[in-house]
């Protein structure tokens, strides 16, 4: 039996805030890049390759909410949901390589860093914090805005990208002051280990995240146990097996198992009514829509086997 309610939060309200998040966001990416060749800003370089991975996260996003609306075929029975998870895990490459490499460059620069200009500094790190804020503020939204956001995984992730952003800017502004204020030059490079602490934590978490589902691990926030005992708990079934539970994408969990059913149970009320309510129990208690369940009865010895 397969229980199936897939439904995809967002649509075009969310597709036009990150449309909107990611012209902001790249056109901070320009002025930080072109701020660092200037200044020559080790830190400033950090926060545009930390924007440059965000960049690719968000027009991930925003791809993501343009698949997700392609029905499956018989070639992808599922979908291209996962092409969401793919662009995650090469996102969180991508962002631990910035980060091996500014951490790297700014170890190098500790011992004798090369001046830098704090006053451009201070002014384009500014404008990056406004641009970054401006970003937030579109992916947030109105107040019915922010109770849509919340259901799309994907805008939760993207305002999380740009929390970060707007963490680095923070930084680079600390940086040009106390280069302004005490002529402290060492501030660049240990502004750029800073971000870097906040890059590669973030990626090795991401990273983790993508490889989970990909391997068809549990997905986070369900205990396979817990389940087990719900289905256990159906009136009429005696026993479960071949439990499996799994991420199809973002927001989109399945499960798959056995049930053994008594058979005076299932005489009695019909294979259909088990069905039923462990479809319904796993929908309400796990938020578990699709689920594809087989019955079988309590004299059904070594069902795996066919007779000859």
């Amino acid at each position: 039996m397969g229980d199936h309610g897939h439904g995809h939060a967002g649509g075009l309200p969310d597709r036009r805030r990150l449309v909107r998040a990611l012209a902001i966001i790249s056109a901070v990416l320009l002025v930080e890049v072109v701020g660092a060749g200037v200044t020559g800003s080790l830190a400033l370089l950090a926060d545009a390759g930390h924007l440059a991975t965000d960049v690719l996260g968000l027009a991930v996003a925003l791809v993501a909410t343009v698949i997700a609306q392609r029905p499956p075929n018989s070639y992808r029975t599922y979908g291209l949901g996962r092409a969401e998870i793919l662009a995650a895990a090469f996102n969180a490459l991508l962002l631990l390589v910035v980060g091996a490499v500014v951490a790297v460059e700014a170890l190098a620069r500790l011992a004798d860093p090369p001046p830098i200009a704090p006053v451009p500094l201070l002014v384009i790190g500014s404008l990056g914090l406004v641009g970054n804020l401006a970003a937030l503020a579109v992916l947030s939204g109105g107040r019915s805005a922010k109770k849509e956001s919340a259901r799309s995984l994907n805008v939760r992730g993207a305002l999380l990208e740009v929390l970060g952003d707007v963490l680095g800017s923070a930084a680079v502004i600390g940086a040009a002051m106390a280069m302004l204020a005490a002529g402290w030059r060492q501030a660049d490079p240990v502004t750029s280990l800073a971000i870097a602490a906040l890059i590669v934590p973030r990626a090795v978490g991401l990273l983790r995240e993508a490889a989970h589902v990909l391997l068809e691990g549990t997905p986070r926030g369900i205990d396979a146990a817990e389940v087990d005992r719900l289905l256990r708990a159906v009136p009429g079934v005696r026993d479960v097996h071949d439990l499996h539970l799994w991420t199809i994408t973002s927001g989109q969990n399945a499960v798959s198992a056995h049930l053994v059913v008594d058979e005076a149970q299932s005489l009695h009320c019909g294979d259909a009514s088990v069905l039923d309510a462990a479809a319904h129990a796993l929908r309400t208690q796990f938020g578990l829509t699709h689920s594809t369940l087989q019955v079988e009865h309590d004299n059904h010895a070594d069902h795996e086997h066919t007779c000859s």
